[in-house]
């Protein structure tokens, strides 16, 4: 019977790992789709110290497989090259010491076809890697998908910095095009009545989930209401026109001071242009669609805005909770659409824009990091920083789940961060 039972687990092994295989293929193709516009020059540039280069983004996923899947665990395993461990390392200090973050752009060596050839060689190697015994090992296999995710992270961040590089050159280059015609859709002032109660929160259903997003735990609510639709663009600038960003009594203390210290006048990428309002994208200035939901914007504009309104941001408890009940289709990656557009009616919470909440990024009772480097994916950012709930155009369809954490300072804006009110 033992005989039997480890035949059928080491079944289940091989074609989990053949899965993970396949999945590791289409998202190594994908992050280099995502790449063909771009001329050479686009690959190097770094815009600011919160942004990474594109080459770096190409380069930091391959080292994370390299690093954490290949070196402890294929036979004979020897570095593509040992420098590059200083060159792609992002933040994890238990391999060693890195390229400071604001400095990546100084990196034009290696070369852009020299990463791709990085790329190249750790696919050829990992898709040998996966069809071994060692390979059908669950904690290798983690690892592996782990890693898959990872780099379906730095797909969202690759487009958010590459927008935020190409919104500083005075051509206003654009990505792609042409822009999408936008949907016509109506705004909703509906909210959704949620009486609260005990509930349990966190990931507990099958499936990958990152660790911040457990353990499960209960949560008490009190009665809340929350938007069925998130802010538009259309309310956003009713606020900006209205003068809110000149009212101190509307903003937290850190926020007033942004908006004093920044000259804060509009979310970020939107311009006043001849008395009619614009936005950059990645199709390069567009017309601001009012319908659409609203989008970077920092969590002091996203909680100045409520307060405007007689409202506030709803807590990620509370978010999530709706979230569970509702359908989590909406606008993501993989529909092709690089910029938020109205939602359809039913599309329910994800999709578009991320949604600030009030709840700061903290762990969740008996929250316990992985061991060894690896654990240092989330954990240690656990401070100064706030929750987001959802997913936006930018964000893979497989991330989408009631559970997923993202989170951010609050002053950031160059992330597709909108918002949706809450009242009681």
């Amino acid at each position: 019977m033992a005989g039997r039972e480890q035949a059928v687990t080491r079944v289940a092994a091989d074609e989990r790992a053949a899965s993970l295989l396949q999945e590791y293929r289409e998202t190594r193709a994908l992050t280099e789709r995502l790449c063909e516009p771009l001329a050479t020059e686009d690959y190097v540039v770094q815009s600011m110290p919160d942004a990474s280069p594109t080459k770096w983004h190409l380069g930091h996923t391959t080292w994370f497989f390299e690093t954490f899947v290949l070196g402890p665990h294929e036979p004979n395993f020897r570095p593509y090259d040992e420098v590059f461990a200083y060159l792609h390392n992002s933040y994890y200090e238990g391999v060693g010491a890195r390229q400071p973050r604001a400095e990546r752009g100084m990196l034009t060596r290696p070369t852009v076809d020299e990463v791709y050839a990085y790329r190249a060689s750790i696919d050829d190697r990992m898709g040998e890697f996966l069809t071994s015994e060692v390979a059908a090992r669950k904690d290798v296999l983690d690892l592996v998908e782990l890693g898959v995710n990872h780099e379906q992270q730095h797909q969202e961040l690759l487009l958010t910095d590459l927008q935020h590089l190409l919104s500083l050159n005075p051509l206003r280059p654009a990505l792609t095009g042409p822009a999408p015609t936008p949907p016509i859709a109506a705004s909703s002032s509906e909210y959704i009545e949620h009486e609260g109660g005990l509930f349990e929160i966190g990931h507990f259903a099958d499936g990958f989930a990152f660790d911040n997003e457990g353990p499960p735990h209960r949560v008490h609510l009190e009665p809340f209401a929350i938007a069925a639709s998130p802010v538009t663009a259309g309310e956003f600038l009713e606020f900006v026109e209205a003068g809110g960003y000149a009212r101190s009594e509307l903003w937290l203390s850190d926020g007033w001071s942004m908006v004093q210290r920044e000259g804060w006048r509009a979310p970020l990428y939107w311009e006043n242009v001849s008395g009619a309002w614009q936005r950059f994208s990645l199709y390069g200035m567009i017309a601001l669609d009012k319908n659409a939901p609203v989008c970077h914007l920092s969590y002091y504009e996203a909680d100045a805005f409520a307060r405007w309104q007689g409202a506030r941001l709803p807590t990620e408890a509370e978010w999530e909770v709706c979230a569970r009940e509702l359908s989590s289709d909406g606008q993501f990656l993989d529909r092709g659409v690089l910029v938020p557009v109205p939602p359809a009616r039913g599309s329910g919470f994800a999709g578009g824009a991320w949604t600030w909440t009030a709840s700061p990024y903290s762990p969740y009772p008996r929250f316990t990091p992985a061991a060894g480097a690896v654990g240092e994916y989330n954990g240690k950012f656990m401070v100064n920083q706030m929750v987001l709930r959802g997913a936006s155009c930018f964000t893979p369809a497989a991330h989408v789940r009631p559970t997923y954490r993202n989170f951010f300072p609050p002053a950031a804006r160059w992330q597709v961060t909108g918002m949706r009110l809450a009242r009681k």
